[in-house]
């Protein structure tokens, strides 16, 4: 009766860094920062992808889709988590909570699929160039674009529908400052290890077989590279692939690493730092590291924006009396 009786509640409470009473303010400020440069930084990207023809390739056609998975997952996490920052109690409806799950698990996994999509294209540029043109033509990009949006929809459908449906006992308090599966499943008062063995399957399909793609992709990139007889063009085909290893690389250490098991035995608080490095500093850090040593980014940004500065200071021609 007891168990019927919590799980008709329609709210959790989420706890966020309330064991940093002290550092709200200073955190408030720090994630608001973050999360501004994130949106600044993704967004100019997809402009000046979708603005500037020189970037209508395949590589930045995927940077763009890549920036937009980052802008909709940060909103999907980091408004509520500044609100939540500024208030005492962190209120969180049970349908809001179960929403905010599910598109984690649809950007995480679209993310994963993209990921996987770029290493392919870097592998075909450089170990194929002749046939780059037609095996990464316009029509099999935007599939394989389609393919990565829709991927996460059947996991997050199901993972989110199975775990809800479980009763919740005892506290409605989630450990955590966003409802993801591990402090959600913290709160089931029932046997949930066929969910688990779920979950552990859907992040081998998600996470793995991604990055196993991207670890044979880049063998085979390795591989061409040192066939290359000038140092010179052995370096350019480095850096057309540097930026991708960085963002894979950060990508999978934090979000990897805190789902391949659910119940991981990880502490609270250990998890949340973890969990903010992936919701709010590799989204901020994706656009810096793609633009940094990325020439042609640069140059459309200068040509995008600069040009309309320059556009905006030269004088209007005097009118005749």
């Amino acid at each position: 009766v007891e168990a019927l009786g919590l799980r008709n509640q329609t709210y959790f409470t989420l706890q966020g860094f309330s064991h940093l009473a002290t550092l709200q303010v200073f955190l408030f400020e720090g994630i608001l920062l973050m999360f501004l440069i994130t949106m600044i930084g993704n967004l100019l990207i997809v402009i000046v992808a979708t603005t500037d023809p020189a970037l209508h390739t395949p590589m930045y056609y995927f940077l763009k889709n890549l920036a937009l998975i980052e802008i909709c997952f940060t909103l999907n996490i980091v408004p509520r988590m500044l609100v939540d920052l500024l208030l005492e109690r962190k209120v969180i409806s049970f349908s809001a909570c179960a929403l905010q799950l599910y598109f984690v698990i649809c950007f995480i996994t679209s993310e994963c699929f993209l990921l996987g999509a770029m290493a392919y294209d870097r592998y075909v540029a450089i170990c194929h160039p002749l046939h780059y043109t037609t095996t990464m033509s316009r029509r099999v990009c935007l599939h394989m674009v389609i393919v990565c949006w829709i991927a996460g929809t059947p996991f997050s459908a199901g993972l989110t529908g199975w775990l809800f449906s479980y009763p919740f006992c005892g506290s409605k308090e989630i450990e955590h400052f966003f409802c993801d599966i591990a402090p959600i499943l913290d709160l089931v008062c029932s046997d949930t290890h066929l969910f688990e063995l779920l979950v552990f399957v859907s992040i081998v399909i998600i996470v793995l077989i991604p990055f196993i793609l991207i670890a044979a992709s880049y063998i085979q990139i390795i591989h061409t590279i040192l066939q290359i007889p000038s140092g010179e063009g052995r370096r350019k085909a480095f850096f057309t692939c540097i930026a991708h290893l960085v963002v894979v690389t950060l990508f999978y250490c934090t979000t990897g690493f805190i789902h391949l098991k659910p119940k991981s035995g990880l502490l609270a608080n250990s998890r949340k730092l973890m969990a903010l490095s992936y919701t709010v500093v590799t989204p901020m850090l994706n656009p810096i590291i793609y633009s940094l040593r990325n020439k042609e980014v640069k140059h459309a940004l200068m040509k995008t924006f600069g040009r309309r500065h320059l556009f905006s200071k030269v004088p209007l021609p005097r009118q005749p009396h």
